[in-house]
C-alpha cells in the first residue's frame, strides 16, 4: 500500500524544504532523484514533474537492518513529491503493510511504527 498525503505549498517550495523537514525528526537526505530530468536524458521524456527523495535514520536503520536484514529492501525511506491534479502531493510505502508483512516481535513493530510517524510528520509539514 502507498501512503499519500497533500500539501499545502507549491511543489517547488516542497522540494526545497523537504531536507530541512526531514532533518528536524532525525531523517537524512541521502539523494534524490529528478525522473523527469533522468528520463529525459535517456530518451524517454515524461510530462509531470517527479522526484524521490532517499532518507536515511541511521540509528533506526540499524536497528531495522540488526533485526530483520530482509527489511533492507524498503530502505532507505523514500518520499515521493509530485503534482496530481495541480496539487502537490507526498507518496511513501505503506509501514502498516509491510510491518503485518513479516514475522517480528511486537517491540519491533512499535519502533518501526514510530519511525514511520515522524516521516509522516515530514509529509505533513505542509499541512495548514
Amino acid at each position: 500500500m502507498i501512503y499519500t498525503t497533500k500539501a499545502n505549498a507549491a511543489i517547488d517550495t516542497v522540494k526545497t524544504e523537504l531536507e530541512a523537514k526531514a532533518k528536524e525528526v532525525g531523517f537524512g537526505l541521502l539523494k534524490s532523484y529528478e525522473f523527469q530530468n533522468i528520463l529525459e536524458s535517456k530518451g524517454f521524456p515524461i510530462e509531470k514533474d517527479i522526484t524521490v527523495f532517499e532518507l536515511c535514520n541511521p540509528p533506526g536503520a540499524q536497528q531495522a537492518l540488526s533485526e530483520l536484514a530482509a527489511i533492507s529492501v524498503y530502505l532507505p525511506c523514500r518520499i515521493s513529491v509530485y503534482e496530481n491534479d495541480g496539487v502537490t502531493t507526498l507518496s511513501t510505502i505503506g509501514f502498516d503493510d509491510i510491518l503485518s508483512s513479516v514475522d517480528v516481535d511486537e517491540r519491533f513493530k512499535s519502533f518501526m511504527t514510530i519511525l514511520f510517524e515522524n516521516l509522516k510528520k515530514v509529509m505533513h509539514s505542509w499541512d495548514d
